[in-house]
């Protein structure tokens, strides 16, 4: 009697303890992964991310995972053999699955996103354009993800992209509070521009001061929760690959005079495009074909082709005064006048404020001349012209690791630097102290990519948070205890 006494009073203790103190808790958000494809002017990346589901406040906070820089020159480059661009790009994507489990692989959103060289191409040839996209797309279309499609970006979706990155990974927009165990605003938030040079293209995005808005010029962004108004501007043939070619055909058309069967053309620094045959002497035997889609003053309504007769000898001075000037040649600075809300071409932008971080090529050219480590524009300049007024014989000596192929471009392209951003973009020499010139953020790439995963994670829907119901820890020790004393008093009793 005692022992059965004994079993009802510990059956009726674990099963109030079972059912006392439930609580609601939410299991761990499930990882979600995007990826996608930058095909650039000059060469194609893809970038893998991750977040979490259950986003905040609409927004994924999301890291990279991956970065794979696919082989060959950039899809643009495929016109004539648009299925070479899908093949191009099936490595990464399957380095890519190897980092996605594969139960998640199906519920991958897939971009490619096409940049300057592509805009160039269906400017030129929209038939081709089509037909490379139309193969990446064939290619993509054969893995394990939902392909959302490949699409050419205007160039102020690119620079707005690329300053979302920015801020982003600066916490900017949201940081994570230790104290609060959650992601808050910041109260005091550093909200910072972007500067980005490419191969066809380059972009400025800032939040300019609020009294110098131009609101017909602005670009309104909504991410966690806060709404932005920034200034962006894309300036299509800027980029450096295509400022060499326009610069090399305006010092040849300037300087040359294109007769007889042979012409040695004095230029005022190193080798531009070709490469380098004797001691110093630049040689293109029989004729030099420049064919390049930009034509002066930014006009992008036909291709313009030079040739020309005879041999040529492309003779660089080291001249870096004359450098900077013909690169300046360039811009049409006096279509601004004397106005200071006005880059080049009549083209508005309101005075810049606060710090930049300028990357890409911005970055990859200053880091060659050591210069990314907040030097003053003094120095900038100093470095620059010493760099340029080196012998050509002393370059690969001096710089053995450098790919040859890039060491004669340098010179005019921290030139090209210089011009754009003191003459066309407005900065002094108190403002240039506010440029950091980097290409990562802790592990992350600084790019536009990342800025349009942040922006179509506003799109993705969050998923609700998964809950069941759970006990505290320690009611729920004490009702395993008492449901063993009365399974063991049973066994006894049994026994008995």
């Amino acid at each position: 009697t005692a022992i059965l006494g004994a079993l009802v009073a510990l059956s009726i203790i674990a099963l109030v303890l079972s059912l006392v103190k439930i609580e609601d808790v939410t299991l761990p958000p499930t990882v979600k992964y995007g990826m996608v494809f930058d095909a650039g002017s000059s060469h194609t990346s893809l970038f893998v991310y991750e977040w979490n589901s259950d986003k905040e406040n609409d927004t994924g906070v999301v890291s990279q995972t991956l970065s794979c820089d696919v082989q060959g020159q950039g899809i643009s480059s495929y016109a004539n053999d648009p299925s070479k661009a899908g093949d191009s790009i099936r490595e990464c994507l399957d380095k890519a699955l190897k980092v996605i489990s594969a139960a998640k692989q199906r519920d991958v959103p897939a971009y490619f996103g096409a940049t300057a060289g592509m805009r160039l191409l269906r400017e030129q040839n929209s038939s081709a354009a089509d037909k490379v996209l139309a193969e990446v797309a064939k290619t993509m279309g054969e893995y394990p993800v939902v392909f959302k499609g490949a699409q050419i970006l205007t160039g102020e979706e690119e620079g707005a992209y690329g300053w979302i990155t920015i801020n982003y990974l600066l916490d900017s927009f949201t940081k994570y509070s230790p104290r609060a165990h959650s992601w808050v605003h910041p109260e005091v938030a550093n909200i910072l521009g972007a500067l980005d040079l490419g191969g066809g293209s380059t972009q400025i995005s800032f939040r300019p001061e609020g009294s110098a808005i131009n609101w017909n010029e602005t670009s309104k962004l909504t991410l966690y929760g806060y709404n932005y108004n920034i200034y962006t501007h894309s300036y299509l043939c800027y980029g450096q690959n295509e400022m060499l070619k326009r610069l090399a055909k305006e010092l040849i058309a300037v300087r040359g005079e294109l007769g007889g069967n042979s012409t040695v053309l004095t230029i005022p620094t190193t080798d531009l495009l070709m490469q380098r045959i004797g001691t110093g002497r630049m040689r293109c035997a029989a004729s030099l074909k420049l064919v390049g889609f930009c034509g002066k003053r930014n006009e992008t309504k036909r291709s313009i082709e030079l040739r020309l007769g005879g041999n040529v000898t492309l003779e660089g001075r080291g001249n870096a005064s004359g450098c900077l000037a013909a690169i300046k040649k360039l811009f049409n600075f006096s279509a601004c006048g004397q106005s200071q809300d006005c880059t080049f071409d009549g083209i508005y932008q309101p005075p810049v404020r606060g710090q930049f971080i300028a990357f890409s090529a911005f970055y990859y050219n200053f880091q060659f001349l050591n210069l990314t480590e907040g030097q003053s524009l003094a120095t900038a300049r100093e470095a620059i012209e010493h760099f340029c007024t080196q012998s050509w014989e002393d370059l690969p000596s001096s710089y053995p690791e450098e790919n040859p192929e890039r060491l004669p471009k340098y010179c005019a392209n921290a030139n090209y630097i210089l011009t754009l951003l003191l003459d066309a973009y407005k900065f002094n020499e108190t403002s240039w102290k506010n440029i950091f010139f980097q290409a990562k953020a802790g592990s992350t790439d600084v790019g536009w990519t990342l800025g349009y995963m942040l922006n179509l994670t506003n799109m993705i829907p969050a998923e609700a948070p998964a809950w069941v119901k759970g006990h505290v820890p320690s009611l729920w020790a004490a009702a395993i205890a008492f449901i063993i004393l009365t399974l063991a008093l049973a066994l006894a009793a049994l026994l008995l």
